[in-house]
């Protein structure tokens, strides 16, 4: 995959975290997503291809919005592995305008917006969901220490 680098877990250079027990991308987790990202840095983005089955469904035939909030939080943590910090989100706003369909191919973005201090603002977005006008999802993330997450 030239220009492509695929991306793993949530550790960093100076914190190994052995199993991934992650909801959305832990390989170790077998009720997991299992999403896999990628970050493509000509456009300094990371990026998920993917189908949501069954188990992910909220209105009939659609995907529940839990699930969407989820995928579109975990995009958006990825971004966090530019900078080799962990921070976890403390604020998301997710504009919910159509129903997203089950079983079908997906991709999701995300991207940084900026940082200050102790903070980081990210957004997301669904550029491919069929049918669906893009929008964004933006998060605020405070950068955690390892010393917080024992």
């Amino acid at each position: 995959m030239p220009g492509k680098t695929r991306v793993h877990g949530h550790g960093t250079r100076h914190i190994q975290i052995p199993r991934n027990y992650c909801f959305a991308c832990g390989k170790d987790n077998p009720e997991g997503m299992h999403l896999k990202f990628h970050y493509e840095p000509r456009r300094k983005r990371f990026v998920c291809d993917f189908r949501l089955t069954r188990k992910f469904t909220g209105p009939p035939a659609h995907a529940h919005g839990g699930v969407i909030a989820t995928i579109l939080d975990e995009a958006m943590g990825k971004v966090n592995k530019l900078r080799h910090v962990i921070a976890m989100t403390s604020e998301m706003k997710v504009e919910y305008l159509k129903p997203v369909p089950l079983r079908r191919p997906l991709r999701v973005e995300s991207w940084e917006l900026r940082v200050r201090a102790a903070r980081c603002w990210r957004a997301a977005r669904p550029p491919s969901w069929p049918s669906i006008p893009s929008r964004c999802s933006r998060a605020t993330c405070p950068r955690v220490g390892p010393r917080r997450l024992e």
